[in-house]
């Protein structure tokens, strides 16, 4: 799938915002220049944490009209959770290659349900875990730090995968997440990704406005000049 003009998408992580306001936290991030919201969903199995599931994105979804919502669901039975997500509206259905012994038929649910298909993977599992099944996702995300917990720092040597998957799939979505900010976004951006989660440093910003704006005039600029593609 995804073979496609690449472009730059700012995704914040609400996951670091005060959740007791979520909506407006919400809100406030869209006004900022967010494309789309990166929604956390950990069941305290596969990831040592527990945040939220589909029934508070089915809250959020009529408030948020158009806007596309991604649910990165590190959780121990993807399969499990594919209809509920799509009944609560969401766009991207993002499971970690680890958490099943089936990609390919969690891939096609998630196509079947009319939802986006992403694929993760976790910082110690190999990119060629997911090199057979490319072709049936839109989306490979690049865990740039544990999956579990937010404010965690950068692992640099992540973006060997990243350039792995643009160099071989170059129309394909590359996601980032964990870590990313300004001090790190040249290098997500050089190695190829072009789809950019960002936590703490946006959430955390005197003017997160301004940090969306730079990232994106980074990412784009490692676009036009086909950066990661070598």
């Amino acid at each position: 799938m995804a073979k496609h003009e690449l472009l730059c998408k700012i995704g914040p992580s609400v996951l670091n915002s005060d959740l007791s306001k979520l909506y407006s936290e919400s809100e406030r991030l869209l006004k900022c220049g967010a494309d789309y919201l990166h929604l956390d969903v950990m069941d305290g199995h596969f990831v040592p944490n527990i945040t939220f599931g589909h029934p508070v994105v089915k809250c959020l979804r009529p408030k948020l009209p158009g806007i596309f919502l991604e649910t990165h669901m590190m959780v121990s039975n993807p399969e499990q959770w594919i209809e509920p997500s799509a009944d609560a509206g969401v766009d991207q259905y993002t499971f970690h290659v680890e958490a099943t012994s089936d990609v390919a038929r969690v891939c096609r649910k998630v196509r079947e349900s009319g939802m986006k298909v992403g694929i993760a993977l976790k910082p110690g599992t190999d990119v060629t875990a997911v090199s057979g099944y490319v072709d049936l996702a839109d989306m490979v995300l690049v865990m740039t730090v544990e999956p579990g917990f937010g404010g965690q720092k950068f692992m640099a040597d992540m973006m060997g995968k990243v350039r792995w998957l643009r160099r071989h799939h170059p129309g394909l979505d590359i996601e980032v997440d964990g870590g990313v900010g300004l001090a790190t976004i040249d290098a997500c951006a050089e190695a190829g990704a072009n789809m950019i989660v960002s936590g703490t440093a946006v959430i955390g910003a005197e003017d997160p406005s301004k940090v969306i704006a730079t990232m994106r005039r980074v990412v784009e600029g490692h676009i036009t000049r086909g950066d990661g593609d070598r």
